[in-house]
Protein backbone atom coordinates (compact mmCIF):
# COMPACT_ATOMS: atom_id res chain seq x y z
CA UNK A 1 0.00 0.00 0.00
CA UNK A 2 1.38 3.38 -0.99
CA UNK A 3 1.92 6.12 1.54
CA UNK A 4 -0.22 9.23 1.28
CA UNK A 5 1.42 11.92 -0.84
CA UNK A 6 2.90 14.89 0.99
CA UNK A 7 1.94 18.28 -0.41
CA UNK A 8 4.95 20.51 -0.94
CA UNK A 9 3.52 23.57 0.74
CA UNK A 10 2.19 21.87 3.86
CA UNK A 11 3.90 24.14 6.39
CA UNK A 12 2.90 22.05 9.38
CA UNK A 13 5.89 20.19 10.84
CA UNK A 14 5.62 16.43 10.50
CA UNK A 15 4.30 14.59 13.52
CA UNK A 16 7.14 13.01 15.51
CA UNK A 17 5.66 9.53 15.17
CA UNK A 18 5.69 9.76 11.36
CA UNK A 19 9.48 10.09 11.27
CA UNK A 20 12.09 7.47 12.01
CA UNK A 21 14.54 7.97 14.91
CA UNK A 22 17.26 8.78 12.37
CA UNK A 23 15.25 11.67 10.92
CA UNK A 24 14.24 12.98 14.34
CA UNK A 25 17.87 12.90 15.50
CA UNK A 26 19.11 14.63 12.33
CA UNK A 27 16.54 17.44 12.54
CA UNK A 28 17.21 18.09 16.23
CA UNK A 29 20.96 18.07 15.60
CA UNK A 30 20.63 20.57 12.76
CA UNK A 31 18.41 22.93 14.76
CA UNK A 32 20.81 22.77 17.70
CA UNK A 33 23.70 23.62 15.39
CA UNK A 34 21.83 26.64 14.01
CA UNK A 35 21.14 27.79 17.57
CA UNK A 36 24.81 27.36 18.47
CA UNK A 37 25.80 29.51 15.50
CA UNK A 38 23.47 32.29 16.63
CA UNK A 39 21.01 31.91 13.77
CA UNK A 40 17.95 34.15 14.10
CA UNK A 41 14.78 32.41 15.34
CA UNK A 42 12.88 33.42 12.21
CA UNK A 43 15.52 31.79 10.00
CA UNK A 44 15.59 28.66 12.14
CA UNK A 45 11.82 28.33 11.82
CA UNK A 46 12.03 28.74 8.04
CA UNK A 47 14.70 26.03 7.85
CA UNK A 48 12.59 23.84 10.10
CA UNK A 49 9.55 24.20 7.83
CA UNK A 50 11.51 23.38 4.67
CA UNK A 51 13.30 20.42 6.23
CA UNK A 52 10.08 19.20 7.83
CA UNK A 53 8.52 18.97 4.38
CA UNK A 54 11.56 17.16 2.99
CA UNK A 55 11.79 14.69 5.87
CA UNK A 56 8.07 13.90 5.57
CA UNK A 57 8.48 13.32 1.82
CA UNK A 58 11.47 11.04 2.45
CA UNK A 59 9.61 9.17 5.17
CA UNK A 60 6.74 8.58 2.74
CA UNK A 61 9.27 6.99 0.36
CA UNK A 62 11.12 4.99 3.01
CA UNK A 63 14.31 7.04 2.66
CA UNK A 64 16.61 7.63 5.65
CA UNK A 65 18.97 10.66 5.92
CA UNK A 66 22.12 8.64 5.31
CA UNK A 67 20.89 7.16 2.02
CA UNK A 68 19.78 10.43 0.40
CA UNK A 69 21.69 10.89 -2.86
CA UNK A 70 21.70 13.42 -5.67
CA UNK A 71 18.96 11.49 -7.49
CA UNK A 72 16.76 11.74 -4.37
CA UNK A 73 17.13 15.52 -4.33
CA UNK A 74 16.39 15.79 -8.04
CA UNK A 75 13.21 13.77 -7.58
CA UNK A 76 12.22 16.02 -4.67
CA UNK A 77 12.87 19.17 -6.72
CA UNK A 78 10.71 17.72 -9.50
CA UNK A 79 8.00 16.96 -6.94
CA UNK A 80 8.08 20.58 -5.76
CA UNK A 81 7.86 21.93 -9.30
CA UNK A 82 4.95 19.62 -10.17
CA UNK A 83 3.18 20.86 -7.04
CA UNK A 84 3.34 24.39 -8.44
CA UNK A 85 6.15 25.73 -6.26
CA UNK A 86 7.89 28.63 -7.98
CA UNK A 87 11.63 28.58 -8.75
CA UNK A 88 12.67 31.05 -5.99
CA UNK A 89 10.93 28.92 -3.34
CA UNK A 90 12.49 25.73 -4.72
CA UNK A 91 15.91 27.41 -4.58
CA UNK A 92 15.33 28.41 -0.96
CA UNK A 93 14.35 24.88 0.00
CA UNK A 94 17.43 23.45 -1.73
CA UNK A 95 19.62 25.96 0.11
CA UNK A 96 18.17 24.66 3.37
CA UNK A 97 19.01 21.10 2.30
CA UNK A 98 22.60 22.07 1.47
CA UNK A 99 23.01 23.53 4.95
CA UNK A 100 21.30 20.51 6.55
CA UNK A 101 23.52 17.91 4.88
CA UNK A 102 26.62 20.03 5.47
CA UNK A 103 25.92 19.81 9.20
CA UNK A 104 25.28 16.06 9.02
CA UNK A 105 28.62 15.65 7.26
CA UNK A 106 30.42 17.78 9.87
CA UNK A 107 29.04 15.53 12.61
CA UNK A 108 30.03 12.38 10.74
CA UNK A 109 26.52 11.11 10.02
CA UNK A 110 27.17 11.06 6.25
CA UNK A 111 30.33 10.93 4.16
CA UNK A 112 29.34 13.33 1.35
CA UNK A 113 26.90 16.18 1.01
CA UNK A 114 24.48 15.04 -1.73
CA UNK A 115 23.26 18.62 -2.22
CA UNK A 116 26.66 20.00 -3.24
CA UNK A 117 26.10 19.06 -6.88
CA UNK A 118 22.42 20.01 -6.93
CA UNK A 119 21.86 23.06 -9.15
CA UNK A 120 19.11 25.49 -8.20
CA UNK A 121 16.41 26.14 -10.79
CA UNK A 122 16.88 29.18 -12.97
CA UNK A 123 14.16 31.66 -12.22
CA UNK A 124 13.60 35.25 -13.19
CA UNK A 125 15.19 37.49 -10.59
CA UNK A 126 13.16 40.55 -9.80
CA UNK A 127 15.08 43.74 -9.21
CA UNK A 128 14.25 45.42 -5.89
CA UNK A 129 12.07 48.50 -5.73
CA UNK A 130 14.20 51.62 -5.55
CA UNK A 131 12.65 54.97 -4.71
CA UNK A 132 13.91 58.11 -6.37
CA UNK A 133 15.42 60.78 -4.09
CA UNK A 134 12.42 63.00 -4.85
CA UNK A 135 10.00 60.25 -3.76
CA UNK A 136 11.90 59.78 -0.51
CA UNK A 137 11.86 63.52 0.17
CA UNK A 138 8.11 63.56 -0.45
CA UNK A 139 7.64 60.59 1.87
CA UNK A 140 9.74 61.92 4.74
CA UNK A 141 9.06 65.64 4.53
CA UNK A 142 5.27 65.17 4.50
CA UNK A 143 5.23 63.52 7.92
CA UNK A 144 4.09 66.42 10.15
CA UNK A 145 6.26 65.37 13.13
CA UNK A 146 4.06 67.23 15.60
CA UNK A 147 2.47 64.45 17.70
CA UNK A 148 4.52 61.79 19.55
CA UNK A 149 3.52 59.11 17.03
CA UNK A 150 4.39 61.34 14.08
CA UNK A 151 7.75 62.19 15.63
CA UNK A 152 8.36 58.47 16.11
CA UNK A 153 7.36 57.56 12.55
CA UNK A 154 9.53 60.30 11.07
CA UNK A 155 12.50 59.06 13.11
CA UNK A 156 11.89 55.43 12.13
CA UNK A 157 11.74 56.15 8.41
CA UNK A 158 14.68 58.58 8.49
CA UNK A 159 16.78 55.86 10.15
CA UNK A 160 15.47 53.13 7.83
CA UNK A 161 16.60 55.06 4.76
CA UNK A 162 19.51 56.99 6.30
CA UNK A 163 21.17 53.88 7.75
CA UNK A 164 19.76 51.13 5.53
CA UNK A 165 18.42 49.01 8.37
CA UNK A 166 16.24 45.93 8.13
CA UNK A 167 12.79 46.14 9.76
CA UNK A 168 13.95 43.71 12.46
CA UNK A 169 16.97 45.88 13.17
CA UNK A 170 14.82 48.99 13.50
CA UNK A 171 12.56 47.51 16.15
CA UNK A 172 15.52 45.95 17.98
CA UNK A 173 17.27 49.31 18.42
CA UNK A 174 17.83 50.32 22.03
CA UNK A 175 18.02 53.87 23.34
CA UNK A 176 21.64 53.20 24.24
CA UNK A 177 22.47 52.26 20.65
CA UNK A 178 22.70 55.93 19.66
CA UNK A 179 26.05 57.67 19.90
CA UNK A 180 25.47 61.28 18.95
CA UNK A 181 29.10 62.25 19.63
CA UNK A 182 30.45 59.61 17.24
CA UNK A 183 27.48 60.13 14.89
CA UNK A 184 26.74 56.42 14.65
CA UNK A 185 24.30 53.67 15.58
CA UNK A 186 25.09 50.29 17.09
CA UNK A 187 23.01 47.72 15.22
CA UNK A 188 22.38 44.10 16.18
CA UNK A 189 22.06 42.35 12.84
CA UNK A 190 21.38 38.81 11.67
CA UNK A 191 23.07 36.09 13.67
CA UNK A 192 23.57 38.51 16.60
CA UNK A 193 26.32 40.28 14.65
CA UNK A 194 26.97 43.82 15.82
CA UNK A 195 27.91 46.57 13.40
CA UNK A 196 28.21 50.35 13.60
CA UNK A 197 26.62 52.51 10.92
CA UNK A 198 26.91 56.27 10.41
CA UNK A 199 24.05 58.40 11.71
CA UNK A 200 23.28 61.04 9.09
CA UNK A 201 22.29 64.60 9.84
CA UNK A 202 18.60 64.18 9.00
CA UNK A 203 18.27 60.92 10.92
CA UNK A 204 20.09 62.36 13.94
CA UNK A 205 17.81 65.41 13.95
CA UNK A 206 14.69 63.24 13.71
CA UNK A 207 15.84 61.01 16.58
CA UNK A 208 16.68 64.05 18.72
CA UNK A 209 13.20 65.51 18.21
CA UNK A 210 11.63 62.14 18.97
CA UNK A 211 13.67 61.67 22.16
CA UNK A 212 12.89 65.20 23.32
CA UNK A 213 9.18 65.43 22.49
CA UNK A 214 7.94 62.01 21.38
CA UNK A 215 9.33 59.12 23.37
CA UNK A 216 8.71 60.67 26.84
CA UNK A 217 4.99 60.80 26.04
CA UNK A 218 5.01 57.12 24.96
CA UNK A 219 7.23 55.83 27.77
CA UNK A 220 4.48 54.53 30.06
CA UNK A 221 6.09 51.34 31.35
CA UNK A 222 9.17 50.74 33.45
CA UNK A 223 12.09 48.82 32.06
CA UNK A 224 11.32 49.19 28.33
CA UNK A 225 14.63 50.16 26.73
CA UNK A 226 13.52 50.02 23.10
CA UNK A 227 14.18 53.18 21.13
CA UNK A 228 10.89 53.09 19.22
CA UNK A 229 7.77 52.60 21.33
CA UNK A 230 4.15 51.86 20.52
CA UNK A 231 1.31 54.04 21.77
CA UNK A 232 1.07 51.58 24.69
CA UNK A 233 4.72 52.01 25.58
CA UNK A 234 5.87 48.66 24.23
CA UNK A 235 8.53 47.74 21.69
CA UNK A 236 7.22 47.96 18.15
CA UNK A 237 6.89 44.90 15.91
CA UNK A 238 8.02 44.72 12.29
CA UNK A 239 4.36 44.61 11.22
CA UNK A 240 3.86 47.94 13.02
CA UNK A 241 6.67 49.46 10.97
CA UNK A 242 5.22 48.14 7.71
CA UNK A 243 1.75 49.38 8.60
CA UNK A 244 2.95 52.90 9.44
CA UNK A 245 5.04 53.01 6.27
CA UNK A 246 1.93 52.17 4.21
CA UNK A 247 0.09 55.06 5.87
CA UNK A 248 2.77 57.60 5.02
CA UNK A 249 3.31 56.19 1.53
CA UNK A 250 -0.36 56.79 0.77
CA UNK A 251 -0.09 60.24 2.30
CA UNK A 252 2.82 61.07 -0.04
CA UNK A 253 0.84 59.65 -2.99
CA UNK A 254 3.65 57.27 -3.95
CA UNK A 255 2.40 54.61 -6.34
CA UNK A 256 3.21 50.93 -5.84
CA UNK A 257 4.07 49.03 -2.72
CA UNK A 258 6.84 50.43 -0.55
CA UNK A 259 8.30 48.19 2.14
CA UNK A 260 11.02 48.81 4.74
CA UNK A 261 13.24 46.68 2.51
CA UNK A 262 12.61 49.11 -0.36
CA UNK A 263 14.06 51.88 1.82
CA UNK A 264 17.08 49.68 2.50
CA UNK A 265 17.49 48.96 -1.22
CA UNK A 266 17.21 52.67 -1.96
CA UNK A 267 19.87 53.43 0.64
CA UNK A 268 22.33 51.02 -0.98
CA UNK A 269 21.53 52.00 -4.56
CA UNK A 270 21.91 55.72 -3.86
CA UNK A 271 25.27 55.01 -2.21
CA UNK A 272 26.37 53.15 -5.32
CA UNK A 273 25.15 56.01 -7.51
CA UNK A 274 27.19 58.37 -5.37
CA UNK A 275 30.40 56.44 -5.89
CA UNK A 276 30.56 54.16 -2.83
CA UNK A 277 32.32 50.83 -3.41
CA UNK A 278 30.62 47.47 -2.90
CA UNK A 279 32.78 46.48 0.07
CA UNK A 280 31.74 49.59 1.98
CA UNK A 281 28.09 49.01 1.12
CA UNK A 282 28.45 45.39 2.24
CA UNK A 283 29.70 46.49 5.66
CA UNK A 284 26.99 49.11 6.05
CA UNK A 285 24.24 46.61 5.17
CA UNK A 286 25.69 43.87 7.36
CA UNK A 287 25.91 41.34 4.52
CA UNK A 288 28.09 38.37 5.41
CA UNK A 289 28.95 37.78 1.75
CA UNK A 290 29.81 40.22 -1.01
CA UNK A 291 27.73 38.10 -3.39
CA UNK A 292 24.59 39.32 -1.59
CA UNK A 293 25.61 42.93 -2.08
CA UNK A 294 26.24 42.41 -5.79
CA UNK A 295 22.49 42.63 -6.41
CA UNK A 296 23.06 46.40 -6.51
CA UNK A 297 25.40 46.13 -9.47
CA UNK A 298 22.49 44.56 -11.35
CA UNK A 299 20.24 47.42 -10.28
CA UNK A 300 22.78 49.93 -11.57
CA UNK A 301 23.32 47.94 -14.76
CA UNK A 302 19.57 47.83 -15.43
CA UNK A 303 19.32 51.59 -14.88
CA UNK A 304 22.17 52.25 -17.29
CA UNK A 305 20.66 49.95 -19.94
CA UNK A 306 17.35 51.79 -19.63
CA UNK A 307 19.08 55.16 -19.96
CA UNK A 308 20.97 53.91 -23.02
CA UNK A 309 17.82 52.55 -24.66
CA UNK A 310 15.97 55.82 -24.12
CA UNK A 311 18.78 58.19 -25.12
CA UNK A 312 20.99 56.61 -27.77
CA UNK A 313 19.85 57.04 -31.38
CA UNK A 314 21.20 53.62 -32.38
CA UNK A 315 20.06 51.71 -29.33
Amino acid sequence: MKNKAITAEDTSPPAADTLTPAWRHALVLFDSDLHRRGMADKTRRAYGTDLGQFSAWCAAHGTEPDVVVLRTLRRYAQHLSEAGIQAPSVSRKLAALRAFFRVLREYGLIEQNPADLMASPKGEKKLPRVLKPGELSALLDRIPASTPLELRDRAILEVAYGAGLRAEELVDLEVGAIDFDAEQLRVEGKGSKTRFVPLGEHAAAAITRYLDRGRPALDRREGVTALFLSKNGLRLSTSDVRRRLRVWTRNAEIQGGVSPHALRHSFATHLLDGGADLRSIQELLGHSSISTTQIYTRVESARLRSAYANAHPRA
